[in-house]
């Protein structure tokens, strides 16, 4: 019995992952939890990353029906086992160690954020991408009424009976917080927790969001969910 599913996206990160997946297989060792490690790579395998998947015993699927990183986190809910799901990056910025901090509270809360703006927490990421951020997460936070520091970080733990039953239609980065507003939705008592954490920049490569789409499709996604969408 899969105790906890680790849904991964990936997009040509396979140098990435030969760096990460090591270290989370350690890690989800010595958690002594039943596990399995799902890669979420793009719509047209990749030889590289079947390959990195395969040294490192994770399960290796094919996003469906596009590449979007909304297409990556569906295609990888739906195919997840576990009691629990646990959200993070493939580039490194999200530390398989940190996991130690959020497994202790799986069972008291239904959501854990890895929380880069809690009291004690940080990001190492670009200026800009601090401030957008931070903007974001308070104008998500007002509107809905989510009161917490940090809404936008993916790095997340959730129970699969909270995360499952959402019906979820953003295709890019504002999935994030399309799960949190769907699942407070579902449920008004939904306990949340964040944890702080030092959000790390990636080890290698570039990053696939692009500053003009991510406007819009946060402003498109906030309007959607304000009208009940």
């Amino acid at each position: 019995m899969v105790e906890l599913s680790v849904v991964i996206p990936s997009m040509n990160e396979s140098k990435n992952l030969e760096f990460v997946l090591p270290r989370l297989n350690s890690v989800l060792t010595e958690t002594g939890l039943e596990y399995e490690i799902l890669i979420i790579d793009t719509v047209n395998p990749d030889m590289a990353t079947q390959e990195v998947c395969k040294k490192n015993a994770a399960t290796y699927l094919n996003r469906a029906p596009n590449n979007s990183y909304g297409s990556a986190n569906r295609t990888g809910i739906k195919a997840a086992k576990g009691h629990h799901v646990l959200i993070m990056d493939a580039d490194g910025s999200h530390e398989p160690e940190f996991i130690h901090k959020l497994l202790p509270h799986q069972d008291a809360y239904d959501i854990v954020i890895a929380s880069r703006y809690a009291k004690g927490g940080a990001s190492r990421a670009k200026t800009k991408a601090i401030v957008m951020s931070r903007m974001l997460n308070a104008t998500y936070g007002t509107i809905f009424n989510l009161k917490y520091a940090d809404l936008s970080n993916s790095f997340k733990l959730y129970k699969a009976s909270v995360l499952k039953p959402l019906v979820l239609h953003c295709e890019n980065f504002d999935i994030i917080e399309e799960i949190l507003v769907k699942a407070r939705r579902n449920n008004a008592a939904l306990k949340i927790l964040e944890v702080p954490y030092i959000f790390q920049e990636r080890v290698t490569g570039k990053s696939k969001r692009e500053t003009a789409k991510f406007i819009y499709t946060y402003l498109r996604t906030l309007c959607r969910l304000v009208l009940g969408g």
